[in-house]
C-alpha cells in the first residue's frame, strides 16, 4: 500500500512510535526512526529490513538535529512523504504552583516546538510528493485536560491548534495535515502516570485508573498502540487523501468532539 513512500517517524524508539514505524514498514514504507535513544536500532531490529529501516538519533528540540536528520533521509531514500510527529513527554503530574519554569519549558519543547520543527524543516521534502501527509499525534487529554497536568494538556492543544492551521496553509499544495487523539495507551508511560496520581490521592493504582483514566470511557479501557498506528495507517494511505484538518480520537469512547 506504502511502497516506495518514505515515512519520518519521531519518538520511534519505543511504544507508540515503535508500533507506528512497524505497521508502516509492514506496509511497504521505507521508515526513518527518529529519537534520541538507543530504543531506535531496536527498533529497527525488529523491522528487519536494512534497505528501509533507518535509525537516526535526533532531538526534536534542536533544530540542526532535526534539520539535519531529515536531510539524510531524503538523501537515503530519495524522499520524504510522510511525517508522523509522536515524539512527546508526560510532563510533571502537580498542581500548577507547584510546577517549575523549567519542567514546563522542556514539556513545551518536546510536545510543541519539536512538531513545528519537524514540519518547518519538512515541509519543503512534501512538497515535491505526490502523496504527503502528516500526523500529529496530540492527546484527547487536549481536548478534556486532566486536573494537575496543566503543561501537558496545554502542549497537546496547542498541537491540535497547529494541525487545523497547518492544514489549510499547506492544502493548496496537496498536503494533509492530521492530528491523532489518543486515550489512555496502555504502556510504562500510562503506568508512571497513574501511579503517581494514585501516590498523590493515597488510593490504589487499580482504583486511581479506573476513577480516573478508564471509568468515563464507553469501553472502560485503555487503547493498544496497535490502533493508533492503525489510524495512522489509512491517514496516509491514498484511502486517507480526503481527510485534513482533524483530531480523531482513538480513545475507547472517552471524548466526544
Amino acid at each position: 500500500m506504502l511502497k516506495n513512500s518514505t515515512a519520518y517517524v519521531t519518538g520511534a524508539s519505543q511504544g507508540i512510535g515503535r508500533q507506528i514505524s512497524i505497521s508502516l514498514a509492514e506496509e511497504g514504507a521505507n521508515v526513518a526512526l527518529a529519537a534520541r535513544s538507543e530504543g531506535i536500532y531496536e527498533t529497527a531490529e525488529i523491522i528487519d529490513d536494512e534497505e528501509r529501516a533507518l535509525p537516526i538519533k535526533t532531538d526534536v528540540t534542536v533544530e540542526q538535529s532535526v534539520k539535519k536528520s531529515l536531510e539524510k533521509t531524503a538523501e537515503e531514500f530519495g524522499s520524504v512523504d510522510i511525517l508522523v510527529n509522536n515524539a512527546g513527554i508526560s510532563g510533571p503530574t502537580s498542581p500548577v504552583e507547584k510546577i517549575s519554569t523549567e519542567e514546563w519549558d522542556k514539556t513545551m519543547a518536546v510536545n510543541v516546538k519539536g512538531v513545528f520543527l519537524v514540519i518547518k524543516h519538512g515541509v519543503p521534502f512534501l512538497k515535491e510528493s505526490d502523496q504527503a501527509r502528516i500526523v500529529n499525534i496530540a492527546s484527547t487529554s487536549g481536548k478534556k485536560p486532566l486536573k494537575n497536568r496543566t503543561p501537558y494538556t496545554a502542549s497537546k492543544m496547542a498541537v491540535i491548534g497547529l494541525t487545523r492551521t497547518l492544514a489549510f496553509e499547506l492544502g493548496n499544495v496537496g498536503v494533509t495535515v492530521n492530528s491523532i487523539c489518543p486515550g489512555t495507551v496502555k504502556g510504562q508511560r500510562a503506568k508512571d502516570v497513574i501511579k503517581k496520581r494514585a501516590d498523590d490521592l493515597g488510593i490504589s493504582y487499580e482504583e486511581a485508573k479506573r476513577k480516573l483514566f478508564v471509568g468515563d470511557t464507553a469501553l472502560e479501557s485503555m487503547v493498544d498502540a496497535e490502533s493508533i498506528a492503525n489510524q495512522v495507517l489509512y491517514l496516509v494511505s491514498d484511502k486517507g487523501r480526503d481527510i485534513t484538518a482533524q483530531d480523531i480520537n482513538v480513545d475507547a469512547g472517552g471524548a466526544w468532539y
